[in-house]
């Protein structure tokens, strides 16, 4: 009886090549446990008397997959992959958004100093405007002064009025020099030759730089007493004086000196106009 179930185990496993058993589809193995079933039933009515305890039962494995090392592997290089593409488009999605603030910061400053070089450029040219009728008005000063000074000179009496303007000059020899000073007893250079050609009935401008080109311009190698010495370029001297004969002339000079006669190969003067 043994022998028979040996035989008929053996019937069953012949087709496997080793131990264990490949995986098989769920009918193949309802099919052969229902054969492997009646056969077993038959060989128990058959041997109803062997002992139970020589029949074994009959079992089967079935293998499940498992992960091996290389497929974890590549899960979890997949992962990382994953994760290093999200925080790429993150880096770029802020490299994105920090150029276009960027952009808007410098597009706003441009304006901003376009809008500060224009107003630049208006001050600008409501300065020059303003500096150029300033000039024009001065000119216009100067222009009319050389001529009421120009009439005077010729409306001025011939005999006695050099004598009187050398007279009066050095009536106030020792006299203080004092900026702004038209006497009696102190004055600056300009003031101290309207006074004294006041004398002669001549109205000078105030100031040296009008003085210089109040009267007719002779050279300095034909100089005759009475004549208005000046130091500096016509219209913008910044001293004068008379010429009182022998190389010498009458002047407010400074705070140092006050009121004294000098000589002209000490301080050449640059230019003269005679006013008598």
């Amino acid at each position: 009886m043994e022998a028979l179930i040996a035989v008929v185990l053996m019937s069953l496993t012949a087709h496997i090549p080793s131990h264990r058993k490949p995986r098989r589809s769920a009918s193949k193995i309802a099919l052969r446990a229902g054969v492997a079933g009646g056969v077993l039933s038959t060989l128990a009515v058959a041997g109803a008397s062997a002992p139970a305890s020589a029949a074994e039962p009959v079992t089967e494995t079935i293998e499940m997959p498992t992960i091996t090392a290389d497929l974890s592997t590549q899960v979890a290089e997949s992962a990382y992959a994953t994760q290093e593409a999200a925080n790429s488009w993150a880096l770029q999605a802020e490299q994105d958004q920090a150029i276009a603030k960027a952009a808007k910061q410098a597009k706003a400053d441009q304006a901003d100093a376009q809008q500060k070089a224009e107003a630049k450029k208006k001050a600008e040219a409501e300065a020059q405007r303003k500096a150029e009728e300033a000039r024009a008005s001065r000119s216009a000063q100067r222009t009319t002064l050389a001529t009421v000074s120009a009439a005077a000179n010729v409306s001025a009496p011939a005999s006695g009025s050099v004598a009187s303007v050398i007279a009066f000059l050095k009536a106030q020899l020792g006299d203080a020099y004092v900026m702004g000073g038209t006497g009696p007893n102190s004055w600056d250079c300009s003031g101290l030759t309207q006074a004294a050609f006041r004398q002669a009935g001549v109205s000078l401008p105030r100031v040296s730089q009008d003085q210089s080109t109040a009267g007719t311009p002779v050279s300095l190698s034909n100089l005759q007493v009475g004549d208005l010495l000046y130091w500096g370029a016509a219209g913008s001297a910044y001293h004068v004086g008379v010429y009182i004969g022998n190389g010498q002339y009458l002047d407010a000079a400074n705070p140092s000196k006050g009121v004294v006669i000098q000589d002209l190969s000490g301080y050449p003067a640059t230019g003269a106009v005679r006013l008598l």
